[in-house]
């Protein structure tokens, strides 16, 4: 099985840091946010993986080079254009014919893969997202469930409105069919996809009671930081 890791954003909202580094290069834990996720991949026989990068590819392609040293086989999709989520997918999953994975590279967490496939399995989806609970849900788009089926997401809620407390954590497992909606050229993998498969009950849900940080602002990259729980220290 294949996957993704959306890893060419700007990360502008992470400067300085990421003048000279590349966001998904930036360290937890003494390690490349990205690398806890390849780890993470290799851990549920996850190997042939596509890093989808664009600013500052060169050092993100020196770093993991061929990937070998995680005892995976890493390839690149490189964006010379920002295509957003939904056209950075759509070019990396080009040549992919089966079921694949996806995760937004600037989240931290360590997705049960091994279930959340066999649960995309047993619905028959076209999609399964793998939803986490959070205690403000104003600050989210939070999911509205028919069982495990997801009709909507609600985007920043007030408390009092939210249909759950479950966001979409950056984790999916999709069939390559379900790309077939997206519009040519930028658009978004959420709106453009998600929510157009949405009414036709395709689109399922696999809650995630593991970890999961956010690092996509300095506050939230030093919460994880010094929060997260590296898989070898678990």
């Amino acid at each position: 099985m294949k996957a993704i890791i959306l890893a060419g954003g700007l990360g502008t909202r992470l400067r300085p840091l990421t003048e000279n580094t590349p966001k998904p290069l930036l360290p937890i834990k003494g390690i490349p946010i990205i690398e806890h996720a390849i780890k993470n991949f290799a851990r549920h026989n996850i190997t042939d993986i596509i890093l989808s990068i664009g600013y500052k590819a060169e050092l993100i392609q020196e770093y993991f080079k061929d990937g070998s040293k995680w005892g995976v086989q890493i390839s690149y999709a490189i964006e010379n254009e920002p295509l957003g989520t939904g056209g950075a997918i759509r070019e990396a999953a080009k040549n992919i014919n089966d079921t694949f994975v996806v995760i937004n590279g600037d989240n931290l967490a360590d997705f049960d893969w091994t279930n959340s496939i066999a649960a995309h399995r047993r619905n028959g989806a076209e999609i399964t997202l793998s939803l986490f609970p959070v205690e403000d849900v104003t600050q989210f788009g939070i999911a509205r469930l028919d069982n495990d089926v997801i009709v909507e997401f609600v985007e920043k809620p007030k408390k009092e409105e939210a249909p759950s407390n479950l966001n979409n954590a950056g984790g999916y497992v999709m069939e390559p069919g379900a790309l077939a909606v997206l519009p040519p050229g930028f658009c978004s993998i959420e709106r453009d996809c998600f929510e157009k498969v949405a009414p036709l009950k395709k689109v399922f849900a696999f809650r995630h009671d593991g970890q999961w940080y956010p690092t996509d602002t300095l506050e939230k990259y030093g919460h994880a930081d010094l929060n997260y729980i590296p898989l070898s220290d678990v």
